[in-house]
């Protein structure tokens, strides 16, 4: 195996990454993978709990991916066995733990959804079942005493629940100290997970040093924030992706409706896309990063090309080709930009004056410029023209308000 200079595969594979345990450990052992054309093992654990995954789910399987494209061999691991368990992580309360049944066939789905990003021929599919299951009473209490309570109860959510009085079974902290042991039992040189689940990758490292086996690398990666997400004093802030709140890209919706959610974003959202969701080399997205900035290049461009490469993924080329064109036939010829104000404002009435929802939406000053935009012609909602003041919009939406060339919002009626 004839591998990438190591400095050039640390570099994307540090790029998006908000952990590393260690930087220094894991460029040695680089070095020796160069050195002795041996791929390391590169392990993430998924636990099927849900049949269906968005785009905000493939942060982890696109590293995965890049790791695979350097050479490296990549283990998916479907975490069975642990799901019945039932993960912790970030609850109030014990969470229900899923039959066996449900498993094997969230399971099957997530293997179906998984090889759009991974390739399937060069990928390691395991499940944790195959050791969890064979382990028995002597070598789970072997386990559990790799571990203390106290270490134990640092763990964040676990010390939060212990404070407020809420119930903490037993069989809860089992859970990490069986996501570590995944580690031992597939020799993971490198393990990923999201920000959440750091206690369980050091739990992993912990474990390995126990068994007498050199610490896996520990990379995490951040929680992808939704489509509403924005900068704010510089740093993107919004809530994780989650179908639950209606920000969310699903990778088996349909092409069109997946491109104009991407087209959504904002331009500072789509630079943290493409770091964590692009697999064009680090280089190239700097390049074009830097043709943006200096205002060669309308970041529209960019934005279009990395939802293409995204849906292409899912869906292939032809359907991404499709869902571009289609978009820019609907929103591109009638100048709608995508990233405007949205309002919601109240009815006046059976619905709401054109006059009062200009000025009440920031479109205008005034109700008097509101007047003279109508009369000269230069308002429109939902691309039709409106020159009359005292046209009514019926409560719904949204609905997009254009004054002159440049002003749009995107209005509901309450």
């Amino acid at each position: 195996m004839v591998f990438a200079p190591v400095d050039e595969q640390l570099a994307l594979i540090l790029r998006g990454a908000v952990d590393v345990l260690v930087e220094d450990e894991l460029r040695e052992k680089l070095k020796k993978s160069f050195a002795s054309g041996t791929p390391l093992r590169v392990k993430a654990g998924f636990d099927p709990t849900a049949p269906d995954l968005h785009i905000g789910h493939t942060v982890l399987l696109t590293k995965l991916r890049q790791f695979q494209e350097l050479g490296h061999t990549v283990i998916f691991l479907i975490g069975d066995f642990t799901a019945m368990i039932g993960d912790p992580t970030g609850r109030s309360a014990t969470r229900r733990a899923l039959t066996r049944d449900e498993v094997v066939a969230n399971a099957e789905t997530y293997k179906a959804q998984v090889f759009k990003i991974l390739d399937p021929d060069e990928t390691e599919v395991r499940f944790n079942s195959e050791w969890l299951d064979a382990m028995g009473s002597v070598e789970v209490i072997e386990l559990a005493a790799k571990y203390t309570v106290a270490r134990m109860m640092e763990r964040e959510d676990f010390k939060t629940r212990y404070a407020a009085g809420q119930a903490i079974s037993v069989h809860e902290f089992l859970y990490p100290l069986m996501q570590g042991y995944d580690s031992v039992a597939l020799k993971a040189d490198v393990e990923l997970g999201g920000t959440d689940q750091l206690f369980n990758l050091l739990m992993g490292r912990h474990l390995q040093g126990q068994y007498g086996q050199a610490p896996q690398s520990v990379l995490t990666m951040p929680l992808l924030e939704g489509t509403d997400g924005r900068l704010v004093d510089g740093v993107i802030t919004g809530k994780k992706m989650s179908k639950s709140l209606g920000n969310y890209v699903g990778i088996d919706e349909a092409p069109l409706e997946m491109f104009g959610k991407l087209m959504s974003i904002t331009d500072d959202l789509m630079w943290r896309y493409a770091d964590l969701l692009s697999t064009r080399p680090t280089a190239e997205l700097k390049a074009a990063r830097e043709e943006i900035e200096g205002g060669a290049v309308n970041p529209r461009d960019f934005k279009i090309a990395l939802a293409k490469e995204i849906i292409t993924r899912y869906h292939g080329a032809l359907a991404a080709d499709g869902a571009a064109t289609e978009w820019m036939r609907i929103f591109s010829q009638r100048e709608v930009p995508t990233d405007m104000p949205e309002v919601s404002l109240p009815r006046d009435g059976d619905g709401l004056a054109i006059v009062n929802a200009l000025r009440d939406a920031s479109l205008v000053s005034s109700g008097g410029e509101a007047r003279r935009m109508l009369k000269q012609g230069a308002v429109s909602v939902d691309g039709e023209r409106v020159t009359s003041p005292e046209h009514q919009i019926p409560p719904g939406g949204p609905y997009v308000l254009k004054v002159g060339k440049k002003r749009f919002a995107q209005v509901t009626i309450l």
